[in-house]
């Protein structure tokens, strides 16, 4: 029978053929889903839910459509997007970088490119889509999931083909001898997991003479082996190693991310905030630049009708130009702390944003449930001097629901914490480590097997030799056992020596790891208490701060008082404003860092998150 006229060769053949005819796109395409399926089963395993995940930017980037609508200047199309680039030579011609799954746009829903007002969400989210470093984390990921299937690919059957025609011309000799030599080539191989490699090729030639006679031969021909060890590298748990790293790495790359998602929103949200806090900064200087204003006037007034000295009226307009200065300089600094915002969200400096101010009002009204009644200022009764002094401890009184027990919270972050997760898998890798080194230390003894059925055709043969089919009667087959004795293992040893070293260092950053977590969660709950204190505190100094400034300025009025307390009061009051700002932001970004350090505070792949809610914990330990 002739050979393409088996099924079994002409399906090879054909697919041979067709599995080198995929184009670049439908490569990319392919490995993309099976990277994406891997991320999924890793989520799964290490944070008990999917999430959706893409590595591929939005259709139409916020910073794109910003920088075209505000013709904002750029070097090059690289400033808008990758699409935007222009082919360069030798460009491949099909269109793979339209491959994968591209995200919708953070901004959507954002109508007016040319003046645009960002809340504290609205940040996060275009962070997530337009940050570089974020974009890169993300990748991180997706690349341990490639690197996690070309380790898998170790233990997949490997198929090879090859086809080839040889047009040979021998002049030497009384006549020139031509002809033409056609083979085709298939094999596959596996290795297994417990050690066992096997390989196996299946080939024809097809050798015709031209010159000077027409004679032709055919063969099939066929091979395979195996390999078996028995001792040294035998075995699942030192075959598999690599695969179960990469595995590992996979789920580390995983945890890496969710813990940068907490870090990066946390970033985003305290940088947001002292802008906005910048921002209150020039509305308490344009407050007290006003009241300056009125002050100067209000002297000048009484100057004039001889009840105030001029000195007063300098002293008055020093302190209003001084104030003027101030106010320049607050929006000088909200300037430039609104630019350094535009990077980290990953837009250009010179794109025009606004900030959301009923933040600071959503800030406000969730800092008044911590802040006490200010009423209570001054004391009614005030005791004699010589009495004694008793100091009010630091106690929990209106404490934010974040200001949870120490003892719970160290465990909470025990349970949850991704750099402990890693500690403890490392610390698995190193035990691992150390078997697969003492294996290293063992005899090698290997069966090996092979069989040969047919033989190859060349140009020499072809008039000679008979065409030939497999048979299997005639083949040659060998076996053979190889064993190397343990006698030399220097290397081996003193890798096995430096993986039990590795182990106790995997052991000590175990317990470095759970150390830090602790004084991290200590220090946050000590923050976040000293942050109470202080917004407790600054709102007590801002009441009698307005107090101060209604009473002198009346008593300026009706001559009570000189304009140096006026001016004084002024310059507290604009001192207690800021402050409050400040102690209302250092408070939630305090609650922001605990939630971090933790491990509970949730990100998802948009950058928004979901806050911690102690009540809610129910205490049971994650899967490890």
């Amino acid at each position: 029978m002739h050979p393409f006229r088996n099924p079994l060769i002409a399906a090879a053949a054909v697919t041979l053929l067709l599995t080198g005819c995929a184009s670049a796109g439908k490569h990319r395409e392919e490995i993309d889903q099976t990277a994406l399926k891997i991320i999924e089963q890793k989520q799964m395993e290490a944070l008990g839910r999917i999430e959706p995940f893409s590595v591929e930017p939005p259709e139409d980037t916020l910073r794109r459509r910003l920088m075209i609508d505000q013709n904002i200047p750029h070097s090059s199309p690289a400033s808008l997007n990758t699409k935007e680039l222009e082919p360069i030579e030798h460009w491949p011609k099909d269109d793979y970088l339209d491959g994968g799954n591209p995200v919708e746009s953070a901004t959507a829903d954002i109508q007016s490119i040319t003046s645009l007002k960002l809340t504290l969400l609205d940040a996060l989210e275009i962070a997530a889509k337009n940050n570089r470093q974020y974009q890169t984390s993300k990748e991180n990921v997706f690349r341990s999931a490639l690197d996690l299937d070309l380790a898998r690919d170790q233990f997949r059957n490997t198929f090879a083909g090859s086809v080839e025609s040889t047009l040979s011309a021998d002049l030497n000799g009384n006549s020139a001898t031509t002809g033409l030599d056609n083979s085709a080539l298939t094999s596959v191989s596996r290795r297994f997991m417990n050690g066992v490699s096997l390989s196996a090729r299946i080939g024809f030639d097809l050798v015709k003479m031209l010159n000077p006679f027409d004679a032709a031969s055919h063969s099939l021909f066929g091979d395979a082996s195996i390999s078996i060890p028995l001792l040294r590298g035998s075995g699942k748990y030192i075959v598999a190693e690599p695969l179960t790293q990469a595995e590992r790495n996979a789920l580390y790359a995983i945890y890496d991310f969710e813990q940068y998602k907490r870090s990066f929103v946390v970033d985003i949200a305290s940088n947001y905030l002292a802008t906005l806090q910048v921002l209150d900064q020039i509305d308490n200087a344009e407050n007290n630049y006003r009241g300056l204003i009125t002050s100067t006037r209000l002297v000048r007034r009484l100057a004039d009708a001889g009840k105030r000295t001029p000195i007063e009226v300098d002293q008055s307009v020093q302190q209003e130009l001084s104030a003027r200065n101030g106010w320049i300089s607050a929006q000088i600094r909200y300037q430039s702390r609104l630019d350094s915002l535009k990077l980290q969200l990953g837009l250009p400096p010179d794109v025009k944003i606004e900030l959301n101010r009923d933040e600071l009002q959503t800030l406000t009204e969730s800092s008044s449930k911590i802040i006490r009644d200010q009423t209570e200022v001054l004391e009614t009764e005030v005791p004699p001097a010589d009495a004694p002094v008793t100091l009010e401890p630091l106690t929990f009184d209106n404490a934010g629901p974040m200001e949870i027990d120490e003892s719970l919270a160290i465990q909470i972050a025990l349970d949850n914490h991704p750099d402990l997760r890693i500690a403890l898998g490392q610390l698995y890798d190193a035990q691992r480590k150390v078997t697969v080194a003492a294996d290293a230390l063992r005899a090698e003894f290997t069966l090996l097997g092979s069989a040969a059925v047919g033989e190859s055709r060349s140009l020499g043969s072809a008039s000679r030799a008979n065409n030939e089919d497999l048979a299997f009667e005639k083949g040659r087959y060998n076996a053979l056992l190889s064993l190397d004795l343990p006698i030399e293992r220097t290397r081996e040893i003193i890798s096995y020596r430096e993986s039990i070293l590795t182990l106790e260092r995997a052991v000590r950053t175990v317990q470095e790891t759970e150390d830090s977590i602790k004084l991290n969660v200590r220090n946050r709950l000590r923050d976040l208490q000293e942050a109470r204190e202080g917004l407790q505190i600054q709102a007590k100094a801002a009441e009698l701060a307005n107090r101060r400034v209604r009473s002198t300025t009346l008593s300026l009025q009706a001559g009570r008082s000189i304009i140096r307390d006026v001016l004084e009061s002024q310059s507290a009051l604009l001192s207690s404003e800021n402050s409050l700002t400040s102690a209302m932001v250092n408070y939630r970004i305090a609650e922001l860092e605990l939630q971090r350090d933790l491990g509970v505070l949730q990100v998802n792949e948009n950058g928004i998150w979901t806050e911690f809610s102690p009540e809610e914990y129910e205490h049971e330990r994650p899967n490890e």
